[in-house]
């Protein structure tokens, strides 16, 4: 059975000591602080576009594209942040849902 969704992250050759040891002590402050208060509100406005979309999906059967794009986003940065808070890239992940950050 194939699936939708798609998750590929590039194995980086080389990772910067330097800055895996700010990470480490400091990813809390410079990575946590502005993309969870970023993060936090983006899912406020996500719950309520959800509740928003169960009422549309109950009466006419068909989810919201543009529901589905706004709820896309929040996942799509939500994993760019975490793939760069768990070592997995050295890309500062943008302030951005685009598909193409």
């Amino acid at each position: 059975m194939s699936h939708p969704a798609k998750l590929s992250i590039d194995r980086p050759e080389k990772l910067g000591r330097g800055i895996l040891i700010l990470r480490l002590f400091f990813g809390w402050a410079y990575i946590g602080i502005p993309h969870g208060v970023c993060l936090f509100f983006y899912g406020i406005a996500v719950f309520f576009a959800a509740i928003y979309a169960w009422f549309v999906v109950l009466f006419t059967g068909k989810y919201p594209e543009g529901v589905f794009k706004f709820v896309e986003g929040l996942y799509r940065w939500q994993w760019r942040v975490n793939a760069y808070w768990f070592f997995m890239t050295d890309k500062y992940p943008p302030f951005s849902s685009d598909a193409e950050a």
